[in-house]
């Protein structure tokens, strides 16, 4: 009998669990548009991965998604056919094992020898040798090498370079480009302190976020969270930092909701509503956009100090029960509707102050969405406008005279913010636009005003951005 025959061959090695994990979540992501956080947190809940493993898993996944086009770019100079012709499973395998080699602690030979094992598990035998010949290539040269190869050179064209170097789309460099700039300070910026505070912005969306959490008042405290192991964050009254990652389930007041995970950005743009003036009763708040509900959840506990009540709308069902379970713990006649809001069935002027978070590309909070700086493209960003002008039209119109609205957006976009602000402010002569920046005590480098763009490169926050408008 040949030594060849099936009986004699050895067993092939079992692939690394963990990578084959993430590997999955990939597919999931970039095949079914999936969300990373989401699906990432199931698997790992599903597979029983945790500690060291779990971590070792999330850099594999956010960073694989977080660096995909600057990979793309080093292994379309790898492959011997265009990478559309690649099947996109095997892409994936490619774009991971690319971050083992060039972005994470891990030996090439093992990083290598592990992708070629999970692709014969994931897609067959036939695909290995392809994986191994093109992650050699890779293995070859270090990332800032990859870099030099590939890029253009930055004094000949900056935004490519970036572009590759930084691991963002150029239009959305591009944005960031002229949001910097437009709010550069008068006189204006150098062009090239306009260039570092770019390069900045990008490195830090590029930093993993810390999970900030949000102690609801009146139901909990920051003291509470930091003898849970937190720390005391820099801005909002309400924020605490979980040290070292891990689940936030864990902590008690987290679990029964009296608190929650809420960017500190998030917290201050809702906290700057429900501290600015108004003429009059104080009764009634609106959050018009409320999905997933998690600013819902802060008004309603800051509303609950005084005698004011909150009123949710949101229009898809699945949503309004998420916002529900963020309203769970906290009393009071507090609502939440399914309803549109650009449609009101309220009367006009029936608001004290309303919230108009509205749907945006999120360009603000890439840092913690890894996938969607290659999901979104400059045609979402106009397809939002008429619906963004006309939610804000819509609460100016529920506000009364003497009630205040915040327009806000995780974006900081000029054709999602002062743009549309703009455009519909040109039709309402009844209403007017505020200087919120005394409603971020303490919050430096807000820029001119009257409007607030906070940034994860100054603030550490996503970048939020809140237009204040007085109904006269």
């Amino acid at each position: 009998m040949s030594d060849r025959s099936p009986r004699n061959r050895a067993p092939q090695r079992r692939p690394d669990k963990v990578r084959q994990v993430a590997y999955r979540v990939i597919r999931q992501v970039n095949g079914e548009d999936g969300y990373a956080n989401l699906t990432l947190n199931k698997a790992l809940r599903d597979q029983r991965v945790g500690g060291r493993d779990a971590a070792f898993c999330t850099e594999l996944v956010h960073g694989t998604l977080r660096w995909q086009g600057t990979y793309d770019a080093f292994l379309a100079r790898s492959v011997s056919r265009p990478l559309a012709d690649l099947d996109p499973e095997l892409l994936d395998l490619l774009r991971l094992g690319a971050h083992q080699l060039l972005r994470m602690r891990v030996d090439s030979y093992a990083a290598v020898n592990e992708m070629v094992t999970l692709t014969r598990s994931e897609v067959g035998q036939s695909r290995s040798g392809l994986v191994n010949a093109v992650l050699r290539k890779i293995s070859q040269r270090n990332l800032d090498q990859w870099i030099a190869t590939v890029a253009p050179k930055p004094e000949e064209d900056l935004l490519g370079y970036l572009a590759i170097a930084k691991a963002h789309p150029r239009w959305v460099i591009e944005a960031f480009a002229d949001a910097l700039g437009e709010r550069a300070s008068a006189p204006a910026l150098p062009a090239e302190s306009v260039e570092q505070a770019v390069e900045d912005l990008l490195d830090a969306d590029n930093e993993p976020p810390k999970v900030t959490l949000v102690a609801r008042p009146g139901l909990s405290d920051v003291d509470e969270l930091i003898e849970a192991g937190a720390s005391r964050a820099r801005w909002s009254p309400y924020a605490a930092v979980l040290q070292g990652g891990g689940d936030p389930g864990r902590i008690q007041a987290v679990a029964t909701g009296r608190a929650g995970v809420q960017d500190e950005g998030s917290q201050l743009v809702a906290t700057a509503l429900a501290i600015a003036k108004v003429d009059g009763k104080d009764a009634r708040w609106l959050d018009l956009c409320a999905g997933p509900g998690g600013k819902s959840a802060l008004l309603a506990a800051i509303a609950n100090q005084g005698e004011a009540v909150l009123t949710a709308v949101e229009p898809l069902e699945h949503r309004a029960q998420l916002v529900r379970s963020n309203l769970r713990a906290i009393p009071g006649d507090h609502q939440v509707l399914v309803g549109d809001g650009t449609k009101p069935t309220w009367p006009s002027g029936w608001y004290d102050r309303v919230l108009a978070d509205v749907p945006c590309s999120g360009l603000g909070a890439l840092r913690r969405r890894p996938e969607a700086r290659w999901r979104r493209t400059p045609e979402d960003v106009d397809e939002l406008r008429p619906l963004q002008e006309a939610l804000l039209a819509s609460a100016i119109t529920s506000v009364r005279p003497g009630g205040v609205v915040a327009y806000v957006t995780c974006s900081p976009h000029p054709g999602e913010t002062r743009e549309v602000v703009e455009a519909v402010l040109a039709s309402r002569p009844d209403a007017v636009l505020e200087d919120a920046r005394e409603l971020f005590p303490g919050v430096p480098s807000l820029g001119d005003g009257p409007d607030v763009q906070l940034w994860p490169h100054v603030h550490g926050t996503d970048a939020m951005y809140l237009a204040l408008i007085r109904r006269s």
